[in-house]
Formats: C-alpha cells, structure tokens, sequence
C-alpha cells in the first residue's frame, strides 16, 4: 500500500471480518442506526485486536493513520499506546483512524464512556505481556477485558442496560470468548499464547507439546470438552438476557447466544479435537439454534 492510498481501504477491509465471526454482528433485521452502530463499535474491537495480533493489513497504512513512526510500526505495545491516543480523541476531539472517526458518532449519540473501550485496549496489552494463565478465575479475569465490555457497549447502545442485564450479558460474552479460544488452540499456539487453564492442563495431563500435534490425543479431547461445558454453562447462566428484552434487540441477542452454542456444536460434532483447525457451525445450525432459543426451549 502506497501513502496515498485512499484510507477507507483499510476500514472496508477490517469491516469486512465482520462476516467471519461466530455471531451475526449487525444483522439486516436491525434498525439502520443500530447497525451502523454496532458496524463502528465492531470496527474498533477487530482493529485493536488486529494491532494485538499482529493480523494488521501490510504495508504499514494503520500505523501511519496513528502517528507511528516506520521504525515502530511493527512494535504492537507502540501501536496499541497510539491507538489508545486516538481513542481519547474520540471523546474530547477528532481521531485520525477512520475507524475510530466512524466510531465517534455513536459514542456521542449515546453518551459512550471511554471505560469499556480502554478494556479491549488492556487486554491487547496484556496479551503481548501474559501468555499463559494459571487457574480459570485468571482467564475470566482476562474475559472481564477482553470480552465483556462488548456486551456492555451493545446494551448502551439499544438503551437497554441495567446491572442484571450486564451481569446476563457478561456471562454470554465470557462464554463466546472461551469457545473461541478453543476453537482457535493451534493458532494461538503458533502466536506462544495458551489459554487453557494450567491448573487445567494439569488436571487432564496435558502438556504444551500435546497442544502442538496435528490432532487431538484423549487428554487433550477431555481438556477441550471439560471447557466447552463450562462455556455451555455460561451461555445458559447468560441466555435469561434473551427473555429480557423485546422485538429485534430480542433476536439479536438470540443470534449471539445460538453462536456460541452452535460453535459448541460444531467442537462437539469435532469429537472435541480442535487442532486441525476451528470447528465452525454452518448456518442451518446456527438458525436451529436461535429457533431453540426464541421458542423458549433452551
């Protein structure tokens, strides 16, 4: 990419990995204003996660919408404390990066806090310092950074936030953010990032060198199924959000709770041996799912 390549192009191609995840992020059967506000929020959390992956589009363009220097432009801590620069200016003046200038709009729409962003912020951070987690209260502490502030923002944004919902809605997000790490075990792995418990690994006699084979040993199976329960579990704790709310947020909502189960379906259907590659559910699980979910019955 050229310094003159028009900017957009970067945010069309960090908006386009919306179809990709686990659950529908902005819907067509949502009101127009919500979906472009869940498109921006969405902008903003894949893109920090990109700079913390490392997953950022070649070329450097990211990097120099932020400011960052050539040199740097491979140093993610650098590129995160950037990012965070221009997320401040969200609030109190006007981003650089397209994606955070999309995102400006909602913020004020809805009187946003810069709180529930600084999280997904922190927990990039943290990822580039903390690669292995000890017991399952460090990795839900790491989900409290990572994962549910997502849920909050969404509820901030439909107007529909009260504590129960956001205690509903965490336990639904820590629960996707479990079941996406055990979907993506071997490409974690590749990053030297392991977020299976090590009490855990333990307890199943699993070792790191067992999570880098091409397929799954009975240790490794049970480990992954041990957590894909407690994800489930998670999920049902969370799913009374669904009941909670009404009309389209309902099926929303719905859509997320029927990922996360699907995505466990898909591991279970998998034989719980996830290192070849993320199980994924189609979309005809997916619908079941969410017919399950709207009827009542799960």
């Amino acid at each position: 990419m050229t310094a003159t390549e028009p900017a957009p192009d970067l945010e069309r191609a960090t908006l386009d990995k919306a179809a990709g995840e686990n659950f529908p992020v902005a819907p067509f059967f949502l009101p127009r204003a919500w979906r472009d506000d869940l498109m921006a929020v969405y902008g903003f959390a894949r893109l920090v996660d990109d700079i913390g992956d490392g997953d950022l589009a070649p070329g450097g363009g990211d990097a120099r919408l932020l400011g960052v220097s050539p040199d740097e432009a491979e140093d993610r801590l650098v590129l995160l404390d950037a990012f965070e620069t221009d997320l401040r200016r969200v609030f109190d003046g006007t981003p650089r990066h397209p994606l955070l200038r999309r995102l400006t709009p909602t913020v004020r729409r809805h009187a946003l806090t810069p709180e529930p962003f600084l999280g997904l912020i922190a927990a990039n951070r943290q990822d580039q310092l903390v690669t292995r987690y000890e017991t399952y209260d460090d990795l839900l502490a790491y989900c409290e950074l990572s994962a549910n502030p997502v849920g909050r923002i969404v509820l901030a944004v439909t107007g529909t936030s009260t504590p129960e919902r956001v205690r509903l809605s965490d336990a639904i997000c820590t629960a996707l953010q479990i079941v996406e790490h055990l979907q993506d075990v071997a490409e974690d792995l590749g990053r030297d990032r392991i977020y299976l418990p090590a009490q855990d690994m333990k307890r199943f006699h699993v070792r790191e060198s067992d999570l880098a084979a091409r397929t799954a040993g009975a240790s490794v199976r049970a480990l992954v199924a041990y957590e894909a329960q407690r994800a489930r579990d998670l999920l049902n704790e969370g799913a009374p959000l669904v009941g909670s709310v009404h009309g389209r947020l309902k099926l929303l909502l719905a859509g997320f709770v029927a990922g996360g189960r699907a995505a466990i379906r898909a591991i279970t259907a998998a034989e719980f041996d996830v290192l070849p590659g993320p199980p994924k559910p189609g979309t005809l699980q997916l619908l079941r799912e969410v017919g399950v979910i709207l009827r009542g019955e799960g």
